[in-house]
């Protein structure tokens, strides 16, 4: 699917509470279960629930726990950097990494999540194209963001007490932790040895969500 079609297959949703659209069976242990809302929208609009790279044939869908205003309450998660690491501890080009392919053409769609679960709600959703003109200065500050993570990675690897990365960050993306027992750690080829004790991901930052949906 082409994220315009899916688009198309959003816009009658939108302000919708969950309780018309899905049934309570449907909605089981989706406080507890994170993403399951996420994965719920992906069912409304067609999609598959896949471990595939982009959810679109084109793009990302990306959902985020928000007010009812669509002030974002939450970091977003944007994909893992375990099998990525060395990549970013040798600063690979930003345009040429599986981060630029998640982040390039984006469908943001904020999640009202206040009161029961029947009454959540898909807030209107952002389209961020960053191939697009208008969002120029947005994939600059990103690649900046980039290329300032990895080196705090690699400074933290060389001189921190541990000789783990911990979080690093950049005005709109950073990376931290992710992960749940049993812990994953991240081993390096270019180190060879493990350089952190669990998993971590890259995620935006609520400056990130506010910057391309700015709520009054």
């Amino acid at each position: 699917m082409k994220l315009q079609d899916a688009i198309i297959k959003l816009e009658p949703i939108i302000n919708k509470k969950l309780g018309e659209l899905l049934s309570e069976s449907d909605m089981v242990n989706i406080v507890k279960a994170k993403g399951k809302t996420g994965q719920l929208l992906e069912i409304l609009l067609g999609l598959e629930n896949s471990s595939k790279h982009l959810d679109f044939e084109d793009g990302e869908l990306k959902t985020n726990k928000c007010d009812a205003l669509g002030n974002p309450l939450e970091t977003m998660f944007i994909t893992q950097i375990s099998s990525i690491i060395d990549e970013l501890l040798d600063m690979k080009s930003f345009y040429e990494t599986s981060l630029y392919q998640k982040i390039e053409n984006l469908l943001y769609v904020p999640i009202c999540k206040e009161g029961e679960p029947k009454d959540w709600f898909f807030l209107p959703y952002v389209h961020v194209d960053l191939r697009e003109e208008k969002f120029k200065d947005l994939k600059l500050q990103l690649e900046d963001d980039y290329y300032n993570i990895c080196k705090q990675l690699r400074d933290n690897i060389e001189n921190s007490a541990d000789g783990y990365i911990h979080t690093s960050s950049g005005k709109y993306i950073q990376v931290r932790s992710k992960d749940s027992k049993p812990y994953s750690p991240i081993y390096s080829e270019i180190y060879r040895r493990y350089v952190s004790n669990k998993n971590h991901a890259f995620y935006f930052k609520k400056e990130f969500m506010r910057y391309i949906n700015p709520v009054s």
